[in-house]
């Protein structure tokens, strides 16, 4: 099943990064190294973000940093394969990072007044979801899967525009809790479609092979 995601754009993106990459790489820096240091401005600016009484307007910088931290993934990507630094203890830093940084920097909206907190709770659980499911596709044979239509980018991007859209008051809680419910449902969407693309890329490749 087709369904076009953010992600898709990723090698355009990667190719406008490289410059970067072999810069970081020339000057000793490692991809665990990124991938913790993303982790840990997540984990910060989501516990920021919870303060009680911030002013909206700081949600601005979650926007930014939602598209600094997909620099950030994509290099530490490049870092591992393009310069041999891959291996386990990257792999499982990777998975688990990108799951508990989601978690940090969406958790805030929860606190805010009139939005649906337990409809917050459930797109926490469904992205940590989709991402394992991602990842279960190495499990049966296939390759790691980042189907859409709600992927880690297309996440970052909405939540950014929200963040976007509440620091300047151009949101309800009602249509904020409308998109939570959206989310939500392409959530789902997404899970299925990586199950299902998860199933039928061995059953393919065998095809090609025999």
């Amino acid at each position: 099943m087709f369904i076009l995601s953010i992600y898709q754009l990723k090698s355009g993106f990667q190719n406008c990064l490289r410059p970067s990459v072999k810069w970081l790489y020339a000057h000793g820096v490692t991809a665990n190294q990124v991938t913790v240091i993303a982790l840990v401005i997540s984990v910060m600016l989501g516990a920021f973000l919870s303060l009680p009484g911030i002013d909206p307007l700081w949600f601005l910088l979650l926007p930014v940093w939602m598209f600094l931290r997909m620099a950030f993934n994509a290099i530490d990507g490049m870092l591992a394969r393009e310069f041999k630094q891959q291996s386990a203890l990257g792999a499982y830093l990777n998975e688990l990072s990108d799951v508990i940084a989601d978690a940090a920097l969406l958790l805030p909206f929860a606190l805010l007044l009139g939005v649906e907190s337990s409809l917050v709770f459930g797109v926490v659980f469904l992205a940590a979801l989709s991402e394992f499911t991602g990842v279960l596709g190495l499990m049966v044979g296939a390759s790691r899967r980042y189907d859409g239509p709600m992927g880690k980018s297309d996440r970052a991007f909405v939540f950014g525009l929200i963040a976007i859209l509440w620091a300047f008051n151009g949101i309800t809680s009602f249509w904020f809790n409308a998109a939570l419910v959206i989310t939500l449902l392409l959530l789902l969407v997404t899970i299925i479609n990586r199950i299902r693309c998860g199933l039928a890329e061995p059953a393919t490749n065998a095809h090609k092979q025999g």
